[in-house]
């Protein structure tokens, strides 16, 4: 793996002065770990495979690169060929992280005077604006894979000319159910090309991925969690008191935001009926809202007009508040690694955050499993006047067994041998 110490300036990184120019608009002052190990190697072209926490700076990662590469392209030759091709492919699970790509992207590249395009793409809202905005192709496209096979097929778009592809959030792709999808845009794409892997997991499915896909590729791998910026907290509680306990800490606290995390969408409506009636309001955010109400409800998150929201794990991905103070599972994830993307979404770039997690006797092994996953282990608290009864041993042990599926994340067991084959990576959940 790669070990880089001391992170470079961004001078030294080799970025060009309109994108040196954008970053000090930005206040960026240095680069983070991943982008001082990643970026030169990216811009020599090399592939990449990234493991990194949320909230590390990976798009900037990419995307610094890729601009840069894409500017040198149209500087040295016409744009008379325009046609409906696409040169630079980002791949993500989530509408809401597609649309926070491409706007990132689009201020880095401020001082390019409108030279490359960037364009957004995913499922949600119509189509036939999004065929529109594609007219003439795109230099970068960010992409959900469902949203970007119908217009494939509809002549929108085409992809034979995709020279760098990005696969952001790859575990939780995989793990969305997103296989089939890949492996039908892989098919359209030229076999050389740069691909770059970022996935702050890597499952036995990410791996064969990368076998697949990359071409002696560049390894970095940094810490998954950050102990000095986000405090992890497990607080036991009765079963059935978890709502109070809830509401508690939220008015002791005080605190100006708070991610509340649960598994399944009817979970998110009724805690929040019930937080409502101990004088708490809080919005909900999840699968079967529109995307207009889910682009609102995040605008107003982001703003800091919603001070409590209640989610599900669509927004454990690609979900960026600047010092967002606290994300609470009221629900454990079904997923190990959706425990570290959840609580991800705290304590981001450096900034202190914290991560709470309350339990119940009914989720005691299943923590544990977590921690293990994760190599991690948090002492048991109790919140004071809800103190958890104790339970036996005997209790705790008839408490390990299969976690009722939460809604809409079941998953038919893997087949043994993994790869890039749409038959092979069937039997995967849709998104919500």
């Amino acid at each position: 793996m790669t070990s880089v110490t001391t992170p470079a300036t961004f001078t030294e990184l080799g970025l060009i002065t309109p994108l040196l120019a954008r970053l000090a608009e930005l206040k960026y002052q240095q680069p983070t770990p991943i982008q001082a190990q990643a970026i030169p190697s990216v811009l020599a072209g090399r592939d990449l495979i990234a493991g990194a926490n949320t909230g590390s700076g990976k798009t900037a990662t990419f995307a610094l690169p890729m601009l840069q590469k894409l500017r040198a392209n149209i500087s040295s030759s016409s744009k008379s060929n325009k046609g409906n091709f696409v040169t630079g492919l980002i791949l993500v699970p989530t509408r809401e992280l597609a649309k926070q790509v491409a706007d990132s992207i689009k201020s880095y590249a401020v001082h390019f005077n409108g030279e490359i395009k960037t364009v957004a793409v995913f499922g949600g809202v119509s189509v036939n604006k999004q065929m529109l905005t594609l007219r003439g192709g795109s230099d970068i496209l960010v992409a959900t894979p469902g949203r970007l096979l119908d217009l494939i097929s509809s002549n929108a778009i085409k992809l034979d000319r995709v020279n760098t592809l990005v696969l952001d959030e790859a575990d939780r792709m995989l793990s969305l159910g997103f296989a089939e999808e890949l492996t039908a845009l892989l098919a359209l794409m030229p076999t050389k090309k740069q691909t770059l892997l970022f996935s702050a997991t890597f499952p036995e499915q990410v791996k064969s991925l990368t076998q697949e896909l990359l071409n002696n590729p560049i390894e970095i791998q940094l810490q998954s969690a950050d102990a000095s910026t986000l405090v992890q907290r497990v607080f036991t509680v009765n079963k059935g008191e978890k709502t109070a306990v809830l509401a508690h800490l939220i008015k002791e606290n005080q605190w100006r935001q708070a991610l509340i995390f649960v598994n399944a969408k009817h979970h998110s409506e009724h805690l929040a009926e019930k937080l409502a009636k101990r004088g708490i309001t809080a919005a909900v955010f999840h699968g079967d809202k529109g995307q207009s109400e889910r682009s609102r409800v995040l605008y107003g998150f982001k703003a800091g007009d919603i001070e409590v929201l209640i989610a599900t794990d669509i927004a454990a991905r690609g979900l960026d508040i600047e010092k967002l103070p606290v994300v609470i599972n009221f629900n454990l994830p079904r997923s190990p690694s959706d425990y570290m993307h959840r609580i991800g979404r705290s304590g981001r770039a450096g900034e202190v955050g914290l991560a709470i997690s309350l339990i119940d006797h009914e989720d005691y092994h299943h923590f544990t499993v977590i921690e293990k996953k994760n190599k991690i282990w948090l002492e048991r608290e109790q919140v004071e006047g809800f103190e958890a009864d104790e339970i036996s041993d005997n209790s705790i042990l008839a408490t390990e067994k299969p976690m009722a599926k939460p809604e809409g994340t079941g998953k038919k067991k893997r087949k043994k041998k993994m790869t890039v084959n749409a038959d092979i990576w069937s039997g995967y959940s849709k998104p919500e």
